[in-house]
């Protein structure tokens, strides 16, 4: 798996607080900004490495993910974090937009939009529609994540939704719109933690029985994704994906949940002789 680690991409310390961390943002952004880097493609690739970063870093719940996965898994905790989150999920509720568009104000460069299409183009699309007495091109902005999928920050929250709506509203258009994640728990045997193993488990959003695979020595609070799993897309869109936050069983609780199913059996066989 690739080895990168967010703290060192933006040289903070791991105890690095949130003014400091945006600090070492600015200061970065602005030294690796596209228009301060034309024709430097070292420049430009650095900018993704630390927009991501900082997006993870200066989310409290993604980054605590984070740091757990690195006293699992060490230098290769970047790999195990992208299998869990996509860049839509990275991106999602981060402020870098409002960091740039500071940035554009005080040194009249280009704004989120502009230098998000530029580094992530491969993932935008255009889309085109035709009715009678109607004719335009809609700009669908994303990335794709480490898999291929396309992801549409800029057609989320209330904006996109109104987006979507007049569209659908106006001229009958449904853009593709990818399912909900869902989240849920599965609690599962100390025995298990440590030997990892497969385990049959039912989704209550879904009702959908699933086998899950634990791998082995995975520690409580960590997430086990599973893909298109989620709740079903909208419009042809792909479905979400299901997270499972691991949990472990209280060995004793479990002793006597066995001792009480026991008696029970026992009661039961008692009473039919």
């Amino acid at each position: 798996m690739e080895q990168q680690d967010y703290y060192e991409i933006l040289g903070i310390e791991k105890s690095a607080n949130q003014k400091q961390l945006k600090d070492a943002y600015r200061s970065l952004a602005l030294r690796y900004h596209p228009d301060r880097n034309k024709g430097n493609p070292g420049a430009a690739a650095k900018m993704k490495e630390i927009n991501e970063s900082y997006a993870v870093l200066s989310h409290p719940e993604k980054r605590k993910q984070y740091d757990t996965l690195q006293q699992t898994y060490g230098s290769s905790a970047y790999g195990q974090f992208r299998q869990t989150y996509s860049e839509q999920d990275i991106f999602r509720g981060s402020d870098i937009q409002q960091i740039f568009e500071e940035l554009s104000r005080a040194f009249g460069f280009r704004g989120f939009d502009d230098v998000f299409k530029e580094s992530y183009g491969s993932g935008y699309q255009t889309f085109e529609f035709r009715r009678p007495g109607a004719f335009g091109r809609i700009f669908v902005g994303g990335s794709r994540d480490g898999e291929g999928r396309v992801a549409n920050p800029l057609l989320g929250g209330h904006l996109g939704r109104l987006i979507r709506y007049g569209l659908k509203k106006k001229w009958g258009i449904e853009l593709p719109e990818r399912g909900k994640d869902l989240r849920d728990i599965i609690t599962i045997s100390p025995a298990l933690i440590q030997t990892g193993g497969k385990i049959s488990y039912l989704c209550r959003q879904t009702a959908k029985e699933l086998l899950v695979t634990i791998p082995p020595n995975i520690r409580a609070g960590q997430q086990i994704r599973l893909k298109g799993m989620g709740e079903k897309g909208k419009g042809g869109g792909e479905p979400g994906d299901l997270y499972i936050e691991v949990r472990v069983r209280n060995p004793i609780l479990q002793k006597v949940r066995e001792l009480v199913k026991a008696l029970w059996s026992s009661m039961r066989g008692t009473g039919r002789r």
